[in-house]
């Protein structure tokens, strides 16, 4: 009998869909290394590090639980307004530390949205006390998601995500995405391209009415769009010519999912904001951060000026013990320098892929962060709304349980599968993985091809 979810309200789900005549809903009770395994006892390889979160796997539970413990027993709470904690303290210094300068201050959030949510707002009282309250809009990218909250939904460049919730919160100018495939473009003309249509968008909207330029370094949404050469530096440049701040969203690519502690780095820019969240306590609690450099962090230090935003569980004493925890196994399991070593093994095993299924039309990523495109043909046909339906919510969630494989199955851009392996992960693992997405394409290219 299927299981269905009772009282809760599934995300971003069909919830309908669940119990008595449909689906059965997926229930995990637990956790080891790079597995999960459900209430019946069958055991999945995490492909996607449940949504990109769980950096360094199951397998910390304990040490994690000591320092949760510890921490519940000597402050279980205390706010960062006009007070602080010693653990949000010392993981904002922690922080800064790994951050590229001139990136210096910090400012603690529950999660991703929130960390956009309150890149904005920092931005924005940037502005003002810069007396340039007229800089209310942003420019982000299409297909690109930020987030949930309002403001950050109206960076967010999906139109069937936000179109039900009315009129965006944020003026909001979307431009074209990093996207290579079926582009006649490539490489540095790509990227003259890329800037050459922010910079028009800029001057049509009004220089000094942007207030922010967002994006991520390698988008997610679409299927892991890495930048061409010279891109994040010629963001950087037009940031600075025409005032704006530049926000990197790293939520997704921050702590090790690229290879760095921030992707941006590896892409030769230093952005003015950094977002960040699932990574940082590796998903054994909820938290998120906005890294400030001293350029836009100043104001807020200046006399009888006050910072207009908080979160009453922003840097809670029990997440910064997990972060800070978390940070120390990242550095005494040199889980950065595993995903260094094994990322080009990972892209060539994707890439064997492509050789074998006409399905795949592409292959993008960069790290432990990896999408293959689906097509019809050789010539990249794209699938229509109904193959995508019954591709990507038909068959895939159930043969990719069937095979044992958490991974994701998307259109909000074109049809792709993507994988997320924890950070963890060695040689055999990734095959496993690897595995596992040739069973499940097998099907996948009798159905399209049928």
């Amino acid at each position: 009998m299927a299981v269905a979810q009772g009282s809760a309200l599934l995300h971003f789900s069909r919830n309908g869909a669940y119990g008595p005549g449909g689906a059965e809903l997926l229930v995990l009770e637990r956790g080891e290394g790079a597995y999960v395994f459900d209430t019946n006892g069958n055991r999945y390889v995490d492909g996607l590090s449940s949504l990109y979160c769980a950096q360094i796997g199951y397998s910390f539970g304990e040490e994690m639980g000591a320092v949760a413990a510890q921490q519940l027993q000597q402050l279980a709470f205390n706010t960062m307004w006009n007070t602080a904690h010693p653990p949000a303290l010392e993981l904002a210094d922690r922080l800064a530390g790994l951050a590229p300068d001139p990136i210096n201050k910090v400012f603690f959030t529950s999660g991703g949205s929130e960390s956009v949510e309150s890149a904005w707002k920092l931005a924005r009282q940037y502005h003002v006390f810069n007396g340039e309250p007229q800089r209310l809009k942003a420019i982000a990218r299409k297909i690109a998601y930020h987030g949930v909250t309002l403001g950050a939904l109206s960076l967010t460049g999906v139109p069937a995500y936000k179109d039900v919730f009315g009129p965006p919160a944020i003026q909001t100018r979307h431009v074209s995405n990093t996207n290579p495939f079926r582009s006649a473009l490539q490489g540095e003309a790509l990227t003259a391209h890329l800037l050459k249509e922010m910079e028009d968008a800029i001057l049509e909207e009004g220089p000094d009415t942007i207030a922010v330029i967002v994006a991520e370094p390698v988008q997610n949404a679409g299927g892991c769009f890495v930048p061409p050469p010279g891109y994040w530096p010629g963001l950087r440049e037009l940031a600075d010519k025409y005032g704006i701040l530049l926000h990197a969203d790293e939520v997704i690519t921050g702590f090790g999912r690229i290879g760095e502690w921030f992707a941006v780095e590896r892409y030769g820019a230093t952005p003015d904001l950094i977002t960040i969240a699932k990574g940082l306590t590796s998903a054994y609690a909820p938290m998120g951060a906005v890294l400030v450099s001293d350029k836009v962090a100043a104001p807020f230090y200046e006399e009888n000026r006050t910072l207009l935003h908080g979160i009453t569980f922003g840097g809670h004493p029990l997440c910064a013990a997990i972060a800070l925890k978390n940070l120390e196994i990242f550095e005494r399991e040199g889980v950065i320098d595993n995903v260094n070593a094994h990322a080009a093994g990972l892209e060539a095993r994707l890439q064997s892929l492509k050789d074998e299924f006409t399905i795949i039309g592409d292959v993008r990523g960069a790290g432990f962060f990896w999408a293959v495109e689906f097509v019809k043909d050789d010539s990249g046909t794209r699938l229509n709304a109904d193959e995508r339906e019954h591709l990507l919510r038909g068959y895939m969630p159930q043969a990719m349980l069937d095979a044992g494989l958490i991974a994701r199955a998307d259109d909000r851009g074109d049809a792709v599968m993507q994988i997320a392996p924890p950070l963890i992960s060695d040689d055999e693992i990734l095959d496993e993985i690897v595995d596992k997405m040739r069973t499940v394409l097998r099907g996948a290219q009798d159905l399209i091809l049928a």
